[in-house]
């Protein structure tokens, strides 16, 4: 039974039941209010990236960290609401998804404690990782991203690829290599090492350096590549077969794989 098939809350009902009826319906609903909760959580979800995005590169926190606690509390909120809607709270708090947001969360409120810590600003990047989950919700309200789900999607694995990369350089290096003194260095060295262009400006000294290059481009050149030709041009299509269902083809598919129908896929010319 799923949280909008689940029979709301009684009046005489406790009132921690009521409570958990009405989170249930914010949050998996399908009325005028939830759908506005569930946007408004989308613009903060939009909000809190750009602002972690900027921190990271541009140090804009500072040693003001009210903005730093506002999200936090926001996202402490939201997290609790979550388990409070979830059929089975235990399962769902040490679920991936919640383990991170619950460190993203931990990093906010430390800020002021531990400060100058490269790792702090980069592990909130995490919350990229709710990407996954906006795109879900999106998919239901635009139809630009039902259209663009397998570019969204790499889009963001590309993102997180490229800032888990630059923060492993960036704690590793600091203080070790002169050419790596922020992350704007740290994220330089790692694009240009693995679109393989290599100007030779910032080049690794140590043996840890050098391993972790190494490790860069055997596993992430090709990954990177993977990635940037799906953004440019995807793998699969979105078609519904009408014999098997079967929702994903090749671009050129004239049968399906699955139950083999002649297909009419909408193409735009010469995918090659």
């Amino acid at each position: 039974m799923t949280a909008e098939t689940r029979p709301e809350a009684e009046p005489q009902d406790p009132p921690f039941t009521r409570f958990r009826s009405a989170v249930r319906r914010l949050y998996f609903g399908s009325s005028a209010r939830s759908r506005y909760w569930r946007m408004g959580l989308l613009v903060f979800d939009f909000l809190a990236i750009s602002y972690f995005f900027a921190s990271i590169l541009f140090g804009l926190n500072g040693t003001d960290h009210r903005l730093d606690y506002v999200i936090g509390a926001v996202m402490l909120a939201d997290y609790l609401l979550r388990l409070a809607a979830a059929s089975r709270p235990f399962k769902a708090m040490i679920s991936f998804m919640a383990l991170a947001d619950a460190v993203v969360i931990a990093s906010l409120f430390a800020s002021a404690v531990v400060e100058g810590l490269a790792l702090l600003l980069v592990v909130r990047m995490l919350r990229l990782l709710r990407s996954y989950h906006l795109i879900r919700e999106l998919q239901g309200h635009m139809p630009f991203f039902r259209r663009n789900e397998q570019v969204i999607q790499a889009l963001v694995n590309l993102t997180v690829f490229i800032f888990v990369v630059s923060a492993a350089v960036h704690v590793l290096e600091k203080g070790r290599n002169p050419g790596i003194d922020t992350f704007l260095d740290a994220l330089y060295f790692t694009v240009t090492t693995l679109t393989t262009t290599g100007f030779g400006d910032i080049i690794m000294t140590d043996e840890y350096g050098r391993l972790l290059t190494i490790l860069i481009m055997i596993v992430g050149v090709g990954l990177f590549l993977r990635l940037v030709q799906t953004i440019f041009r995807p793998l699969k299509v979105a078609h519904k077969c009408p014999e098997c269902g079967l929702s994903r083809h090749d671009p050129d598919a004239v049968h399906c794989k699955h139950c083999g129908i002649a297909l009419n896929i909408p193409t735009e010319g010469d995918w090659r």
